[in-house]
């Protein structure tokens, strides 16, 4: 695990400079359109008011269930998905507020990693027009020998050889491929890269190749990730920082380290309690959530975790839990956030 500097998600940072992303009250919700004439007015809830800030060169991870909202996150603040509400700056550019033209040449600063590396490429393209596009839409090579040095260059730093850049996308592993979407997200040069699961297609021996060549990437070309993740162990070893999101919000937040050792929220301890020990020896406390995730069109009053909670079966926990929203706050010395009326009981 790594020993930088950390900064409260969703607080001031404790740093000097600026951070490179800071997101602020970011909302995504889709409208459902159903029933006679289309009058139906709920919506999705798939991002509800999330705020949060990463360093440069450093790694904020987001874990949580699938369905929790996550990848509609990660799309949202590089808008893929248009946000219906909030502001996301990187390095000081709010890009909620770009016009069509200079958000188009804005992207070259902030790359996606997909979660599917077939899926992601397009099957009709040899592998060196694929990583060539991106130079050729932000006109970052002269005349066609230097955009295929670059091709090259990039391919084999992520560790495939030159002879890749004739051959299509299926001829390829799913490792070798998660490897090319690796080399168009780098061709661009970007500062912020947002990688949505890209280990959770892979067979667990390709997994740590790929989260050693992003770990090694970060420090040589001082990169800053957004990665999106239900490994919590993957977590634990790439990132300085881990956000915890629960029904479209971020129930808590706090460096690596102490996250890990001290869960504040009932929530995160459940994940947490979930991981595989290697030690058959080692003894660890079973938290059994009740139930499952509540739908994000009808989220419940209160506490969105309550009906799952084991705390808010305590009577006199329960009136409050289900009834009052708790906010994101600090607990201790600061860094650590949590959205639990009970976490100092945790």
């Amino acid at each position: 695990m790594k020993n930088s500097r950390t900064v409260c998600a969703c607080s001031p940072s404790v740093l000097m400079a600026a951070p490179l992303v800071a997101v602020e009250n970011l909302v995504k919700h889709f409208p459902l359109k159903s029933g006679l004439l289309a009058r139906d007015r709920r919506v999705v809830r798939a991002v509800d008011g999330v705020s949060f800030e990463i360093p440069e060169r450093q790694t904020l991870a987001l874990v949580g269930e699938s369905g929790c909202g996550k990848t509609t996150l990660g799309r949202a603040v590089l808008r893929l998905h248009e946000p219906t509400a909030g502001h996301v700056r990187i390095a000081g550019t709010d890009v909620t507020a770009l016009p069509p033209r200079e958000l188009r040449a804005f992207r070259r600063h902030m790359q996606i990693i997909f979660q599917d590396p077939y899926a992601s490429l397009n099957p009709r393209m040899r592998v060196g027009d694929i990583v060539a596009e991106p130079l050729l839409i932000h006109h970052l090579a002269r005349d066609k020998r230097e955009r295929a040095d670059r091709v090259a260059e990039l391919l084999s730093r992520v560790g495939l050889r030159a002879e890749a850049t004739r051959r299509y996308p299926h001829e390829f592993s799913g490792g070798q491929r998660q490897r090319i979407g690796i080399a168009r997200a780098l061709a661009a040069m970007p500062r912020l890269i947002v990688a949505d699961e890209p280990l959770s297609a892979l067979d667990v021996s390709i997994q740590a190749q790929i989260v050693n060549l992003l770990s090694d990437l970060q420090r040589e070309r001082g990169l800053t990730y957004l990665f999106i993740s239900h490994d919590l162990k993957v977590v634990k070893h790439i990132s300085e920082q881990v956000a915890v999101m629960y029904l479209g919000k971020i129930v808590e937040s706090a460096p690596t380290g102490a996250l890990f050792d001290h869960p504040r929220h009932p929530y995160t301890k459940a994940l947490l309690a979930a991981v595989p020990v290697p030690d058959p020896e080692r003894k660890r406390q079973r938290i059994l959530l009740e139930g499952d995730v509540p739908s994000p069109v009808a989220p419940p009053p209160g506490c969105p975790f309550h009906p799952r909670c084991p705390l808010a079966r305590d009577p006199r926990r329960q009136p409050r839990c289900q009834s009052e929203v708790p906010t994101l706050r600090p607990i201790g010395d600061g860094a650590h956030l949590s959205a639990c009326h009970f976490a100092e009981e945790v």
